[in-house]
């Protein structure tokens, strides 16, 4: 059985792999975790040594097989949790990634199935993120950020970039919401803020908002 440290260094990676599949540095670990290069350097031979990265020194690290199952499982239980916590259990969207972070560690396969099916099998999560299904399969969406769109273009917002709690607070202020249909009216030369209709509302955003927010074109 592994720490809940090696589980969390093992997701880290495998996030960080999504955004470049020519390895992970240590730095980019270290940032992604929060800690010391050099307890990044620790951590990956002892995952190495068990089979789970495939690491050389001042090269950086990669996934094996077994480790990105282990990656791809922890991300699944951790985003049905999310999922259950806010549709069962009115936590708004703010609130629950902290508490997930503590239940993706549960080992039991029987709870988790069962969690997946009384959820009725979710695709994705509150915050647009795809749930992987038992085989850790999960459906691959095309998505750009809103920062690209031109004016009079459209696009269904997928998913979102930055996850911390100020920004889904300001999201809800604002209240944009995942699925909504955003319709790019214009874009201001000076600093490339957006204005945006949403349904009936018209509302302004900063460019660092539109570069958070992931779309699919229509």
């Amino acid at each position: 059985m592994l720490s809940f440290s090696e589980e969390n260094y093992l997701k880290a990676i495998y996030h960080i792999e999504q955004l470049q599949a020519d390895g992970v540095s240590t730095n980019s670990v270290a940032k992604k975790m929060q800690t010391k290069a050099s307890s990044v350097t620790d951590m990956l031979q002892k995952l190495a040594d068990k089979q789970l990265v495939i690491y050389k020194k001042y090269q950086g690290a990669l996934l094996s097989e077994k480790g990105s199952k282990i990656a791809i499982s922890v991300i699944r239980k951790h985003r049905l949790w999310e999922t259950f916590l806010v549709e069962k259990l009115n936590f708004s969207w703010d609130e629950v990634h902290d508490v997930a972070e503590q239940l993706e560690h549960i080992q039991s396969e029987k709870l988790i199935d069962s969690l997946d099916a009384y959820l009725k099998f979710p695709t994705i999560d509150p915050h647009g993120d795809p749930i992987p299904d038992k085989d850790g399969n999960f459906v691959q969406r095309q998505k750009v950020k809103l920062s690209t769109l031109k004016e009079n273009e459209l696009g269904i917002l997928l998913t979102i970039n930055d996850s911390t709690d100020e920004f889904l607070r300001y999201l809800d202020n604002k209240k944009i919401a995942i699925g909504d249909k955003i319709n790019v009216l214009s874009i201001e030369p000076f600093d490339k803020s957006i204005q945006l209709k949403i349904g009936k509302r018209e509302l302004m955003i900063t460019e660092e908002v539109a570069e958070n927010l992931l779309v699919s074109p229509l």
